[in-house]
Protein backbone atom coordinates (compact mmCIF):
# COMPACT_ATOMS: atom_id res chain seq x y z
CA UNK A 1 0.00 0.00 0.00
CA UNK A 2 1.56 3.38 -1.04
CA UNK A 3 0.44 6.35 0.54
CA UNK A 4 0.75 10.40 -0.42
CA UNK A 5 0.05 12.55 2.54
CA UNK A 6 -1.48 15.84 1.31
CA UNK A 7 -1.28 19.47 2.68
CA UNK A 8 -3.76 21.77 1.91
CA UNK A 9 -2.68 25.83 2.02
CA UNK A 10 -4.70 28.34 0.87
CA UNK A 11 -3.59 31.83 1.65
CA UNK A 12 -6.47 33.97 1.31
CA UNK A 13 -8.33 32.96 4.87
CA UNK A 14 -11.24 35.39 6.00
CA UNK A 15 -10.40 34.82 9.94
CA UNK A 16 -6.58 34.91 9.43
CA UNK A 17 -5.35 36.07 5.90
CA UNK A 18 -1.68 34.48 5.07
CA UNK A 19 -2.03 32.25 8.04
CA UNK A 20 -0.16 29.27 6.22
CA UNK A 21 3.43 31.75 6.21
CA UNK A 22 2.72 33.30 9.29
CA UNK A 23 6.12 32.95 11.83
CA UNK A 24 6.20 30.10 14.59
CA UNK A 25 9.58 30.15 16.71
CA UNK A 26 11.44 30.86 13.29
CA UNK A 27 9.95 28.65 10.51
CA UNK A 28 6.63 29.18 9.09
CA UNK A 29 3.60 27.04 10.09
CA UNK A 30 3.37 25.29 6.50
CA UNK A 31 7.23 24.64 7.07
CA UNK A 32 6.56 23.08 10.44
CA UNK A 33 3.48 20.96 9.11
CA UNK A 34 5.47 19.47 6.29
CA UNK A 35 8.45 18.80 8.42
CA UNK A 36 5.99 16.71 10.95
CA UNK A 37 3.98 15.04 8.32
CA UNK A 38 7.70 13.60 6.34
CA UNK A 39 8.67 12.11 10.01
CA UNK A 40 6.01 9.77 9.38
CA UNK A 41 7.03 6.80 8.30
CA UNK A 42 3.72 5.21 6.50
CA UNK A 43 4.38 8.36 4.13
CA UNK A 44 5.51 7.55 0.74
CA UNK A 45 5.77 11.40 0.34
CA UNK A 46 4.41 14.68 0.92
CA UNK A 47 3.15 17.40 -0.82
CA UNK A 48 1.61 20.96 -0.35
CA UNK A 49 -1.16 22.33 -2.49
CA UNK A 50 -2.26 25.08 -2.88
CA UNK A 51 -3.32 28.14 -5.45
CA UNK A 52 -0.74 31.22 -4.22
CA UNK A 53 2.11 31.86 -5.79
CA UNK A 54 3.86 33.15 -2.56
CA UNK A 55 3.27 29.75 -0.47
CA UNK A 56 4.40 27.16 -3.49
CA UNK A 57 7.43 29.68 -3.97
CA UNK A 58 8.00 29.39 -0.01
CA UNK A 59 7.62 25.47 0.34
CA UNK A 60 10.03 24.94 -2.76
CA UNK A 61 12.71 27.48 -0.96
CA UNK A 62 12.90 25.22 2.20
CA UNK A 63 13.20 21.93 0.01
CA UNK A 64 9.79 20.71 0.35
CA UNK A 65 7.30 19.70 -2.60
CA UNK A 66 4.47 21.82 -3.78
CA UNK A 67 1.72 21.47 -6.22
CA UNK A 68 -0.32 24.67 -7.39
CA UNK A 69 -4.55 23.71 -7.49
CA UNK A 70 -7.15 25.46 -9.11
CA UNK A 71 -8.28 28.72 -6.84
CA UNK A 72 -11.85 27.72 -6.94
CA UNK A 73 -11.66 23.99 -4.60
CA UNK A 74 -14.39 24.51 -1.96
CA UNK A 75 -12.58 23.06 -0.04
CA UNK A 76 -9.22 20.76 1.12
CA UNK A 77 -10.78 17.55 0.00
CA UNK A 78 -11.30 19.03 -3.25
CA UNK A 79 -7.50 20.35 -3.45
CA UNK A 80 -6.46 16.84 -2.42
CA UNK A 81 -8.10 15.17 -5.38
CA UNK A 82 -6.66 17.05 -8.12
CA UNK A 83 -3.02 16.50 -6.58
CA UNK A 84 -4.12 12.56 -6.64
CA UNK A 85 -5.65 12.71 -10.30
CA UNK A 86 -1.51 13.07 -11.14
CA UNK A 87 -0.45 10.58 -9.11
CA UNK A 88 -2.48 7.49 -9.63
CA UNK A 89 0.40 5.19 -8.14
CA UNK A 90 -1.29 6.19 -4.73
CA UNK A 91 -3.32 4.10 -3.37
CA UNK A 92 -4.33 5.97 -0.51
CA UNK A 93 -4.25 9.77 0.39
CA UNK A 94 -3.98 11.34 3.59
CA UNK A 95 -5.28 15.21 3.94
CA UNK A 96 -3.15 16.83 6.69
CA UNK A 97 -4.48 19.92 8.08
CA UNK A 98 -2.27 22.52 7.04
CA UNK A 99 -2.69 24.91 10.64
CA UNK A 100 -1.33 22.24 12.97
CA UNK A 101 2.36 23.25 13.44
CA UNK A 102 2.82 20.73 15.51
CA UNK A 103 0.90 17.40 14.51
CA UNK A 104 2.22 14.48 15.84
CA UNK A 105 3.06 11.78 12.94
CA UNK A 106 1.59 9.52 15.07
CA UNK A 107 -1.11 10.88 14.82
CA UNK A 108 -0.84 10.58 10.96
CA UNK A 109 0.35 6.44 11.04
CA UNK A 110 -3.19 5.80 12.94
CA UNK A 111 -5.04 7.47 9.89
CA UNK A 112 -2.88 5.51 7.50
CA UNK A 113 -3.63 2.04 9.64
CA UNK A 114 -6.85 2.24 9.20
CA UNK A 115 -6.13 1.29 5.82
CA UNK A 116 -4.78 -2.40 6.71
CA UNK A 117 -8.14 -3.40 6.72
CA UNK A 118 -9.55 -4.40 3.18
CA UNK A 119 -12.52 -2.66 3.02
CA UNK A 120 -11.57 0.61 4.14
CA UNK A 121 -13.02 3.55 2.26
CA UNK A 122 -11.96 6.33 4.12
CA UNK A 123 -10.89 7.45 7.61
CA UNK A 124 -10.35 9.58 10.61
CA UNK A 125 -9.32 10.73 14.03
CA UNK A 126 -11.67 10.83 17.41
CA UNK A 127 -10.39 11.70 20.69
CA UNK A 128 -12.99 10.90 24.17
CA UNK A 129 -14.18 14.39 25.47
CA UNK A 130 -13.59 14.53 29.29
CA UNK A 131 -14.90 17.92 30.01
CA UNK A 132 -18.51 19.79 29.70
CA UNK A 133 -17.20 22.78 28.41
CA UNK A 134 -15.20 20.91 25.27
CA UNK A 135 -18.51 18.64 25.14
CA UNK A 136 -21.25 22.23 24.58
CA UNK A 137 -18.37 23.71 22.25
CA UNK A 138 -20.31 23.76 18.91
CA UNK A 139 -16.72 24.34 16.96
CA UNK A 140 -16.14 20.90 18.19
CA UNK A 141 -17.71 18.47 15.87
CA UNK A 142 -19.02 15.08 17.74
CA UNK A 143 -19.05 11.88 16.44
CA UNK A 144 -20.77 8.46 17.33
CA UNK A 145 -19.48 5.55 16.10
CA UNK A 146 -20.32 1.81 15.30
CA UNK A 147 -19.31 -1.69 16.61
CA UNK A 148 -16.99 -1.41 13.54
CA UNK A 149 -15.61 1.30 14.51
CA UNK A 150 -17.16 2.97 11.91
CA UNK A 151 -18.45 7.07 11.92
CA UNK A 152 -22.07 6.90 11.93
CA UNK A 153 -22.94 10.75 12.03
CA UNK A 154 -20.99 13.89 13.14
CA UNK A 155 -22.73 16.98 14.74
CA UNK A 156 -21.71 19.81 16.38
CA UNK A 157 -24.11 19.28 18.91
CA UNK A 158 -23.44 16.40 22.15
CA UNK A 159 -24.44 13.57 20.42
CA UNK A 160 -26.45 11.30 21.63
CA UNK A 161 -28.94 12.76 23.85
CA UNK A 162 -29.01 11.14 27.07
CA UNK A 163 -32.53 10.75 28.56
CA UNK A 164 -33.73 11.45 31.88
CA UNK A 165 -30.01 13.22 32.83
CA UNK A 166 -29.79 17.02 33.07
CA UNK A 167 -27.14 17.82 30.51
CA UNK A 168 -24.67 18.51 32.99
CA UNK A 169 -24.02 15.05 34.11
CA UNK A 170 -24.23 13.63 30.40
CA UNK A 171 -20.52 12.50 30.58
CA UNK A 172 -21.27 10.36 33.57
CA UNK A 173 -23.63 8.10 31.71
CA UNK A 174 -22.01 8.16 27.54
CA UNK A 175 -18.91 8.20 26.37
CA UNK A 176 -18.44 11.13 24.00
CA UNK A 177 -16.27 11.65 21.20
CA UNK A 178 -14.99 14.65 19.30
CA UNK A 179 -13.40 14.70 15.53
CA UNK A 180 -10.17 15.34 14.74
CA UNK A 181 -10.15 17.01 11.33
CA UNK A 182 -7.40 14.73 9.60
CA UNK A 183 -8.70 12.36 6.45
CA UNK A 184 -7.20 9.31 5.05
CA UNK A 185 -9.24 8.27 1.47
CA UNK A 186 -8.54 5.47 -0.44
CA UNK A 187 -7.30 7.24 -4.11
CA UNK A 188 -10.44 6.13 -5.70
CA UNK A 189 -13.20 6.68 -3.17
CA UNK A 190 -11.41 10.17 -2.84
CA UNK A 191 -12.37 11.08 -6.58
CA UNK A 192 -16.10 9.49 -5.80
CA UNK A 193 -16.45 11.76 -2.76
CA UNK A 194 -14.98 15.05 -4.54
CA UNK A 195 -18.37 14.33 -7.93
CA UNK A 196 -20.92 14.55 -4.80
CA UNK A 197 -23.59 17.46 -4.58
CA UNK A 198 -23.77 18.88 -0.97
CA UNK A 199 -25.75 17.15 1.04
CA UNK A 200 -28.73 18.61 3.00
CA UNK A 201 -27.12 17.11 6.32
CA UNK A 202 -23.61 18.85 5.38
CA UNK A 203 -25.59 22.35 4.91
CA UNK A 204 -27.22 21.58 8.25
CA UNK A 205 -24.33 21.59 10.16
CA UNK A 206 -21.42 22.52 7.98
CA UNK A 207 -19.40 19.62 8.23
CA UNK A 208 -18.48 17.92 4.76
CA UNK A 209 -17.67 14.52 6.34
CA UNK A 210 -21.44 14.53 6.21
CA UNK A 211 -21.93 14.23 2.84
CA UNK A 212 -20.26 10.97 2.67
CA UNK A 213 -22.09 9.22 5.10
CA UNK A 214 -25.26 10.28 3.56
CA UNK A 215 -24.32 8.94 0.36
CA UNK A 216 -23.13 5.79 2.03
CA UNK A 217 -19.84 5.80 2.63
CA UNK A 218 -17.93 4.63 5.34
CA UNK A 219 -15.89 6.38 7.53
CA UNK A 220 -13.19 4.42 9.37
CA UNK A 221 -12.27 5.64 13.16
CA UNK A 222 -9.02 5.11 15.15
CA UNK A 223 -8.72 6.22 18.81
CA UNK A 224 -6.36 8.91 19.60
CA UNK A 225 -5.18 10.24 23.10
CA UNK A 226 -3.00 13.19 21.94
CA UNK A 227 -4.55 16.55 21.54
CA UNK A 228 -4.40 18.71 18.27
CA UNK A 229 -3.57 22.50 18.28
CA UNK A 230 -5.51 24.16 15.08
CA UNK A 231 -4.44 27.97 14.26
CA UNK A 232 -7.66 29.41 13.62
CA UNK A 233 -6.89 32.72 14.73
CA UNK A 234 -4.17 35.08 15.90
CA UNK A 235 -5.05 34.76 19.08
CA UNK A 236 -4.42 30.82 19.12
CA UNK A 237 -1.01 31.37 18.66
CA UNK A 238 -0.58 32.40 22.30
CA UNK A 239 -1.48 29.07 23.22
CA UNK A 240 1.18 27.49 21.16
CA UNK A 241 4.24 26.20 23.37
CA UNK A 242 7.53 25.74 21.47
Amino acid sequence: MKVLGIIPARYASTRFPGKPLIDIGGKSMIQRVYEQAKKCDALADVFVATDDQRIFDHVIAFGGKAVMTADAHPSGTDRCAEVARLHPEYDVVINIQGDEPFIDPEQITKVAGCFKEAGTQLATLIKQIHSTDELYNFATPKVIINTNSEAIYFSRSPIPHVRGQEPQHWLYHNTYYKHIGIYGYKSDVLQQITQLPVSSLEKAESLEQLRWVENGYRIKVALTDMESHAVDVPEDLEKLKF
